[in-house]
């Protein structure tokens, strides 16, 4: 294990799925979200295709014993996708990301609920701690005049459905391998967005086609090194640093879009910050505990 290489990988991908974002809300005033995810996906597709080809694992990738898992978990991940750049849209990048962070919480909800899986007081307190947190981000929003209820409504079902979708993922990983969802996520979300042409889909000009390139590329690649990050690193060591995508969306707000966070949403994002390592630390407090349980336990 290389838990610095890790680390860095971790980041740069937060880095370029910020970056990716920024260009999202850039371009729009004039591109349709689902336009959007149409140029997000078919042009990684060729980015995670190269990657598969590289590391051996294309046909690994082709292969699946659970096509019906992979067409949900398309429909529930393109949804969030959608949901999520129609949120950048209408919400400053640095709200837009806190909210987002309400998805890690809702998955310890939802473990509970369709998992079954056991949540302990511990876990329960730091989802409440958290959700209050999303609450104080979203307060502004819904209250105050110029605020965009549309915008944070968007923001938390692309939340919902992204932690759906990690739900979905847990199950699939009893028979896929990384590779086959990584691939079939690109291809499905790419049709899946075709559906939304009726809905008014634009000729973009030279310089949106190529932000909208820029997407796809750069959300592959970035998809590339988030994956590849766990390679290096156990996972409750680097998942932490998913959050500072906060910083970058402050940094990237403040000077592309003109953004001034308001004390009210840098409170509830630290809170929310906070909560979410809780959980990630409690989860791998508990991990330690199971291995040296089993360590201890003598084989039969």
């Amino acid at each position: 294990m290389y838990p610095l290489h890790g680390i860095a990988l971790k980041v740069l991908s937060v880095l370029l799925f910020l970056i990716m974002a920024s260009m999202v809300k850039y371009v729009s005033d004039e591109i349709p979200s689902g336009e959007s995810v149409f140029f997000r996906s078919i042009f990684a597709a060729p980015v995670i295709i190269i990657w598969l080809m590289m590391r051996g694992e294309l046909r690994t990738g082709l292969k699946t014993a659970n096509p019906m898992g992979h067409l949900m978990r398309g429909i529930i991940g393109t949804s969030s996708m959608m949901f999520g750049f129609a949120a950048i849209a209408l919400l400053p990048l640095p709200e837009a990301t806190a909210i987002g962070y309400a998805a890690p919480l809702l998955v310890v909800i939802l473990a509970a609920v369709l998992l079954r899986e056991r949540v302990r007081k511990f876990r329960i307190s730091a989802v409440v701690m958290g959700l209050a947190g999303v609450l104080i981000v979203l307060w502004p929003s819904l209250g105050a005049e110029g605020g965009s209820p549309i915008g944070v409504t968007l923001a938390l079902c692309a939340a919902f459905f992204a932690a759906l979708v990690q739900i979905i993922v847990r199950k699939l990983v009893d028979s896929e391998s990384t590779a086959s969802i990584v691939f079939w996520f690109s291809i499905s979300s790419a049709a899946l967005s075709l559906l939304t042409v009726p809905w008014g889909w634009v000729m973009p000009s030279p310089f949106q086609f190529t932000l909208l390139v820029l997407v796809g590329v750069t959300g592959g690649v970035a998809q590339i090194l988030m994956t590849s990050a766990y390679r290096y690193a156990d996972a409750s060591l680097i998942a932490p640093f998913e959050y500072v995508s906060m910083l970058f969306a402050l940094i990237v707000g403040y000077f592309i879009f003109s953004e001034v966070p308001t004390i009210t949403m840098l409170i509830g994002a630290a809170i929310i910050i906070a909560a979410g390592i809780m959980i990630i630390l409690r989860e791998r407090y508990l991990g330690q505990q199971r291995a040296r349980q089993r360590k201890a336990t003598p084989p039969v």
